[in-house]
């Protein structure tokens, strides 16, 4: 009986009833965010790879953007008062 696993007609079933439950307006709009998360992921997934692979310089790395780009910031002439 499950020798075969799905069969095409299987496949025919599941789509009439995914198409019958969530109707065919709400498919594409399902899809369109499907894919956009699946690209997202994939993004990310490389990022990660690509910052595990890279060498990672210790000053940039451990200092954040906003505190590298200028001594004097509003923040730190404030807390002198």
């Amino acid at each position: 009986m499950l020798r075969n696993g799905l069969e095409p007609w299987h496949l025919l079933i599941v789509a009439i009833v995914i198409i019958v439950v969530f109707g065919s307006k709400k498919l594409p709009e399902a899809a369109r965010g499907l894919g956009k998360s699946m690209r997202i992921l994939k993004s990310e997934a490389k990022a990660m790879k690509g910052d595990a692979e890279a060498p990672v310089d210790s000053a940039s790395a451990s200092t954040p953007a906003s505190t590298r780009t200028s001594a004097g910031t509003g923040a730190e002439n404030g807390a002198a008062r």
